[in-house]
């Protein structure tokens, strides 16, 4: 089984190494300067909470710059968090942003842990599982989730906890597949996306469960995501690019080895028109704000596109 996170981002440096540097600079200033008072790092609005802080924290680590007092303060928001009850989205982005940090800056965010919190965490989130082998968004949810399935399989690998029995996960995870070859978010979705195809290969390949069949499937589907902005849009419905679907989207065709079957040039210039004079990205061409999740976005891109 692939380390799926570590090797992303070991990956995703390597490829922005390519990129110049005074892109770089720009995205690490922009990024820098939404640090808030308490460590954490927010959306476009509000307080810091840890979804927002993961993002920053993984582009901070991308781009080589997380290190020093930001790290520190970061690493203090992380600590104050330790003792919530957070959504897997939560867990995932607390547990990551910890490794981070540990690995980027030598600093420790569990260091003043109970030694069993590991265990704990894995418990909770094998409360999320369902009859049909997937996981639910929270406790009271009914229905599978493609991203949360693959989401809880992060939490585990993160962990260095066994995965539970992973031919279950599998079988859930091919029963939403669309007979367009990609993936539903939820059995009770109408249509395949590209974020839900993009989670459902991630998680395959994690429990070694992808044959080439069903990747064959997942990259022609991906390939008709492509549209004449050159990015790739969530799902056959709506008409307009995005850039998180053209990252999760490029990154999929990228790990199925497919990516220089779409028009990589177009992609790469739909993700460098989204990129701002002042650092970050725009989301899509509708955009007006950037915003530290984006911005991971758009520098996946340049890191998976640049020749």
């Amino acid at each position: 089984m692939n380390n799926y996170l570590p090797e992303l981002t070991v990956r995703i440096a390597m490829g922005l190494g390519e990129v110049d540097v005074e892109i770089r600079d720009r995205h690490t200033q922009f990024i820098a300067a939404r640090q808030q008072a308490d460590g954490g790092f927010g959306g476009r609005e509000g307080p810091s909470d840890l979804y927002y802080t993961s993002f920053a924290l993984r582009s901070l680590a991308i781009l080589g710059e997380l290190h020093g007092d930001l790290a520190d303060r970061a690493c203090d928001f992380l600590r104050s968090r330790l003792g919530g009850q957070e959504t897997i989205v939560d867990f995932l982005s607390l547990i990551y942003g910890a490794g981070l940090l540990e690995n980027s800056a030598g600093v420790e965010v569990f260091a003043g842990a109970n030694e069993d919190w590991r265990e704990q965490v894995a418990a909770a989130l094998e409360k999320l599982r369902r009859e049909d082998g997937g996981y639910a968004k929270g406790e009271l949810g009914s229905a599978s989730s493609t991203y949360h399935t693959f989401l809880v399989l992060l939490c585990l690998q993160l962990l260095e906890r066994p995965i539970v029995q992973p031919e279950r996960i599998r079988d859930f995870l091919l029963s939403q597949e669309a007979e367009d070859g990609g993936f539903r978010e939820i059995r009770a979705s109408k249509r395949a996306g590209t974020n839900p195809t993009a989670a459902a290969i991630g998680a395959l390949r994690i429990i070694d469960g992808l044959d080439q069949e069903v990747a064959d499937g997942a990259i022609d589907f991906l390939l008709e995501m492509q549209n004449d902005e050159g990015g790739l849009r969530a799902n056959t419905r709506i008409p307009i690019a995005d850039l998180l679907s053209t990252f999760t989207g490029c990154l999929t065709l990228t790990d199925l080895g497919a990516l220089h079957e779409i028009d990589t040039a177009a992609a790469m210039r739909y993700v460098e028109g989204l990129q701002q004079p002042g650092g970050g990205f725009f989301g899509a061409v509708w955009d007006e704000v950037a915003d530290v999740e984006y911005t991971f976005y758009g520098l996946g891109g340049l890191a998976i596109l640049h020749p």
